[in-house]
């Protein structure tokens, strides 16, 4: 069970219903495909914000009605132990991302707003790492932590 105030990022990808291949993946890896998972995975495919776990049991109960609780918390979990998604800390607050393309934030240390970002600087030294240590790698989180205009704004006053 995961603590009070967890929370679920996931970023704006949207495949064509491919529940971004997590079905697969979570068949692939013994797990059933469960009319209860199947509707979480739909409402984390649609997510077009970052959603708390409530929320998602909130959208999923819309498409399979008897969805309980633990379900969605057990859902989360093994997506987390398949790789697909990681605990990150934004705000102080725990989240999960998907990790798959690599995952990026700008974070304010005084408000705990993030900003997630596209562009990745990471790609070289992605490529550098595997090849230096022989290791895949499937993805990756960088943050970086400042001020953002309204809090510095407020500093300066």
């Amino acid at each position: 069970m995961q603590p009070e105030g967890y929370w679920v990022t996931i970023e704006t990808m949207s495949h064509s219903g491919q529940e971004f291949g997590w079905a697969e993946q979570l068949q692939a890896a013994g797990h059933r495909l469960t009319a209860p998972r199947r509707a979480v995975l739909r409402v984390l495919e649609g997510a077009r914000t970052h959603l708390h776990p409530e929320e998602v049991l909130e959208r999923a109960r819309l498409i399979y009605p008897g969805l309980g609780r633990a379900t969605v918390y057990r859902t989360l979990a093994l997506l987390t132990d398949l790789g697909l998604l990681h605990p990150i800390r934004l705000g102080g607050s725990p989240r999960l991302a998907r990790i798959a393309e690599g995952h990026h934030h700008l974070v304010c240390l005084a408000c705990g707003h993030s900003f997630s970002f596209e562009e990745c600087p990471e790609r070289e030294l992605e490529a550098e790492l595997a090849r230096r240590f022989d290791f895949e790698i499937k993805g990756h989180l960088l943050e970086f932590y400042g001020l953002c205009p309204d809090c510095r704004e407020a500093e300066d006053a």
